[in-house]
């Protein structure tokens, strides 16, 4: 390989590389530093410039070391929430990743929790008998998730991992209870060498709304203890494993996936129709018989009063559906 073709190359691998390790949730860069951090840009251009006809393995391996230090350092650095653009210059940025900086303070009934660091953390939202439907949205990935235990308190979790931060924020209108569980970015970089887990219960007396927005995640969620009216899981590369009790009037699951792996459980006796837009997926529902393209229902689903509909969309993953 030529080497002024060397480095151009390598900056398009490394751009690449990054795209993929954020949308798959490996790794969470601080996109701020761009404006912080822009005269290293300046500083490996130079170098490559002042070396570009010196052909030694000496000024190669500079070169390549400072692009990758460079790019690692605006990608990775955490250096807190002052930054400046140019000399003398400093402005201050709300830190949460939402980039949120509404003012809510005319909501007298929204409730949050400071966002906390990880090690081990508690998250705690009080049940009050007037709630009587929940919505928990929870986005972060990276992250083990588990649900299986109900609690007497609205909204319970505990967190494990000493590099993310977590907040709760609970906003309540008349009788429905709206929950935001959000990973932050991580503090620096981490090569997923320690594990993070999230271990959630929640009350089973409302009506239950939940969404899952993550990247690079294993969750596991045993739902049957719960009425759920609406459960959306989006992911990239993940394992999800659900179980799902008996339905409501209509309770609808929808699944969008990368590649991973998905299983989900339901009662023997419910009524489920599924759909899938599965692409080159491996699809495999016992006990339901085809409808026509793509639906699967199981038999007496047109004449049952309470009915699930799952709806699977994923480029190249392992889809099952079983009954227990």
């Amino acid at each position: 390989m030529r080497n002024d073709k060397l480095i151009p190359g390598l900056i398009l691998v490394l751009i690449g590389a990054a795209f993929l390790l954020n949308n798959f949730g490996y790794v969470h860069f601080h996109w701020i530093n761009i404006l912080h951090l822009w005269p290293l840009f300046l500083v490996m251009a130079g170098i490559n410039l002042v070396f570009a006809h010196n052909k030694t393995a000496w000024a190669t391996i500079l070169k390549i070391s400072v692009l990758i230090g460079g790019f690692a350092i605006i990608l990775f650095g955490n250096f807190g929430n002052r930054f400046g653009f140019w000399p003398h210059y400093r402005y201050t940025y709300n830190s949460d990743d939402n980039g949120d900086n509404n003012d809510d303070s005319d909501d007298s009934d929204s409730t949050s929790t400071p966002a906390k660091w990880g090690g081990k953390a508690n998250f705690s939202e009080p049940y009050k008998p007037g709630v009587k439907y929940g919505r928990l949205n929870i986005s972060g990935g990276g992250t083990s998730y588990r649900l299986n235990d109900v609690s007497s308190e609205l909204f319970e979790a505990d967190t494990h991992g000493s590099r993310n931060k977590y907040d709760l924020t609970d906003r309540q209108d008349d009788s429905t209870s709206v929950l935001d569980f959000h990973m932050h970015n991580h503090n620096g970089f981490n090569w997923g060498s320690e594990k993070n887990d999230v271990n959630i219960r929640l009350n089973p007396n409302p009506i239950w709304d939940v969404n899952v927005e993550t990247g690079a995640t294993d969750l596991n969620f045993d739902l049957s203890k719960f009425k759920v009216k609406a459960l959306k899981l989006h992911g990239g590369a993940a394992s999800f494993n659900v179980k799902m009790g008996q339905p409501l009037s209509l309770t609808d699951v929808e699944i969008s996936t990368g590649v991973s792996s998905v299983e989900v459980s339901i009662p023997q006796n419910a009524a489920c129709s599924i759909q899938t837009d599965s692409g080159l997926s491996s699809n495999n529902f016992d006990g339901f018989n085809k409808s026509s393209d793509n639906n699967f229902e199981t038999p007496g689903y047109s004449a049952a009063k309470n009915k699930m509909h799952i709806h699977i969309s994923g480029g190249l993953s392992d889809f099952k559906v079983r009954r227990y």
